[in-house]
């Protein structure tokens, strides 16, 4: 791209606290100390200050407006004031805290809806804390779709590492409703946006979806349940005549070694478990959740608030890490797509 044409400077990035008695804190404060091996780039924390400095005796430098973060990032970690947590302390969640991590949440989302930010990563949260004020999502995910103007079913749940990428197509339901709510519609929806996600996040063109049955060894042809036989193969095939490479559905337990890897972009799951439990395993340390179908960038890393060890200084950054690697990409991808 001539000098002319390349694209400005992405603002820095948006990383809401999350609760601030779990891990969130101390996990953003450590990626800023990584900020240099890891090549970050300028990002700020929207929550308490308080709660980092109850984990963390580094740097933090208050800032009131998003465009401060860059001079500020090489001096401390920049963070802005969004709550007041109340007495913070780390392992002890409680209502002032869950009022705390939403109100970040909802004023990181929306400095990256407005642009202000280039992209959104999510501290982990207690959903028990935020139903216990009054919160309807599901998750992050559903609160941040609504808050763009986007419909639940259009918003995808991608869990990504360095070597797999999953989708559930249902999430956090009770197993016994996964029958139930699975359909046609609903598979086409996931998949066409699992696959225009990829495209502009990750720069994929033709993106390769391949679909994990739903009964062991993918029905046997409806010897062992007619779940693929009445939606999977259908949604397949409408797939197929839209022109996006769709295949499957295949028996979930030969999906995910690594030669089978090799032959996809993402693999779509039915069920939570389906998806989570071969990410967890191969990249526990490193995964990260990215919501697709948005018009902004989110991330955020995968995992909970882990409770029993905050405070105790023995959080991993890694995913967190991670998560703001892949938002930065993404971020890069979009501007410069936009650009040609």
């Amino acid at each position: 791209m001539p000098s002319s044409q390349r694209p400005p400077e992405l603002p820095p990035l948006a990383v809401s606290m999350g609760d601030p008695a779990g891990i969130g804190p101390e996990i953003i404060a450590k990626a800023w100390s990584a900020r240099a091996p890891h090549m970050l780039p300028p990002f700020f924390a929207v929550g308490d200050p308080r709660a980092v400095s109850q984990v963390w005796d580094g740097p933090v430098v208050a800032i009131s407006d998003p465009h401060e973060a860059t001079a500020a990032f090489g001096n401390g970690l920049p963070v802005i004031a969004a709550a007041d947590a109340g007495e913070v302390v780390p392992g002890a969640p409680d209502i002032d805290g869950a009022r705390c991590a939403l109100q970040s949440l909802e004023l990181a989302a929306g400095l990256a809806r407005s642009g202000a930010a280039s992209a959104v990563i999510t501290g982990p949260v207690s959903k028990k804390q935020l139903y216990d004020i009054g919160f309807t999502y599901p998750g992050q995910t559903e609160f941040v779709a609504e808050r763009c103007g986007v419909a639940h079913e259009n918003a995808v749940m991608m869990l990504a590492g360095p070597t797999l990428r999953v989708v559930p197509i249902t999430t956090h339901i009770p197993l016994r409703s996964v029958a139930s709510t699975i359909s046609i519609e609903l598979i086409v929806a996931k998949a066409r946006a699992t696959a225009r996600g990829l495209q502009r996040n990750f720069g994929i063109l033709k993106p390769r979806l391949a679909f994990a049955g739903f009964n062991p060894h993918a029905g046997e042809g409806g010897a062992i349940g007619s779940e693929e036989i009445d939606f999977l193969i259908p949604a397949i095939e409408q797939l197929q005549a839209e022109g996006i490479d769709a295949v499957g559905p295949y028996a979930a337990d030969t999906m995910f070694h690594p030669r089978a890897r090799a032959l996809y972009d993402v693999a779509l799951c039915l069920y939570h478990d389906q998806a989570l439990i071969p990410i967890k395993t191969l990249h526990f340390d490193e995964g990260v959740n990215m919501t697709l179908g948005l018009p902004i960038v989110r991330t955020s890393p995968d995992h909970g608030t882990a409770f029993g060890i905050a405070g105790r200084n023995e959080a991993e950054p890694g995913a967190m890490i991670a998560a703001i690697r892949m938002a930065a990409q993404a971020a890069a991808v979009r501007r410069t797509s936009a650009c040609q």
